[in-house]
C-alpha cells in the first residue's frame, strides 16, 4: 500500500503573501481568478488599471494570463488563481509547458478550501500537490511555499527562474484581503485594455 502523501502544514497568512511576492508591481500585468484572489490582487495593486479580474469564468484565469504574455512579450504577466479555480483548468498547465512564455508567473494561492461556497476541504487539503502537477505537465520551475520564512524565496523563485514559472503559496484557512473592487466587467475591460496597449 502506498503511504499517504505528506503535505507541509501551512502557516501563512494569505493578506501578507503578494505584498511580500511582489514588493513592486510596477512591470507586470496581473490577471486573477475569482473572489478571494480577486481580492488579494486588488488590494496588492490598489485595484489598478493594470488588473483584469475574473467574474463568473471559474477555470479561466491562467488561460487568460498566457495569452497576454504571448501577446505582450515585453511585459512580465502574473495569474494570481487560487487552488478550486486553477484545479477547474489544469489542463491550461501543459499548454503553457508546451509554449513556455519566459514572461509569464503563476501564483496560487491554495487554501486547501472552497472559501466561496462554505469552506468544505478541497483535494488539496487531502493529497492533491499542485506544484507536482505542475512538474508533470513541463513547467520545470514549479515551487511551494508554506511558512512566512519562505516568501523571501518565493520572491526570488519568481524574478529568477527560466521560463514559465509557478509559486504555489499554501495558506491558512482565513478570509481573503478586504478591499472593495470594482465589480463593473466592461468598464474593468476597458481600462485593463488601455493599460495593456499604453
Amino acid at each position: 500500500m502506498k503511504e499517504k502523501s505528506k503535505m507541509t502544514k501551512p502557516t501563512l497568512d494569505r493578506r501578507k503573501v503578494l505584498p511580500q511576492l511582489f514588493p513592486t508591481t510596477d512591470g507586470y500585468l496581473f490577471i486573477s481568478g475569482l473572489a478571494g484572489p480577486a481580492r488579494d490582487a486588488a488590494a496588492l495593486t490598489g485595484d489598478s488599471d493594470k488588473l483584469f479580474t475574473m467574474a463568473g469564468t471559474m477555470g479561466a484565469a491562467v488561460s487568460m494570463g498566457l495569452g497576454v504574455a504571448l501577446s505582450a512579450p515585453e511585459s512580465r504577466v502574473a495569474v494570481i488563481t487560487g487552488d478550486g479555480e486553477l484545479l477547474m483548468n489544469v489542463g491550461s498547465l501543459a499548454t503553457v509547458a508546451s509554449l513556455q512564455p519566459e514572461n509569464l508567473s503563476i501564483v496560487v494561492i491554495d487554501n486547501g478550501c472552497h472559501g466561496e461556497t462554505g469552506g468544505q476541504p478541497g483535494h488539496t487539503a487531502r493529497r492533491t500537490d499542485l506544484a507536482k502537477m505542475a512538474e508533470a505537465a513541463g513547467i520545470a520551475s514549479a515551487k511551494t511555499i508554506a511558512s512566512p520564512d519562505e516568501l523571501a524565496d518565493g520572491a526570488r523563485f519568481l524574478q529568477e527562474s527560466a521560463g514559465a514559472r509557478i509559486l504555489v503559496a499554501r495558506v491558512l484557512h482565513g478570509p481573503p484581503s478586504d478591499f472593495g473592487r470594482n465589480l463593473d466587467p466592461t468598464a474593468c475591460r476597458l481600462r485593463f485594455r488601455n493599460s495593456y496597449l499604453a
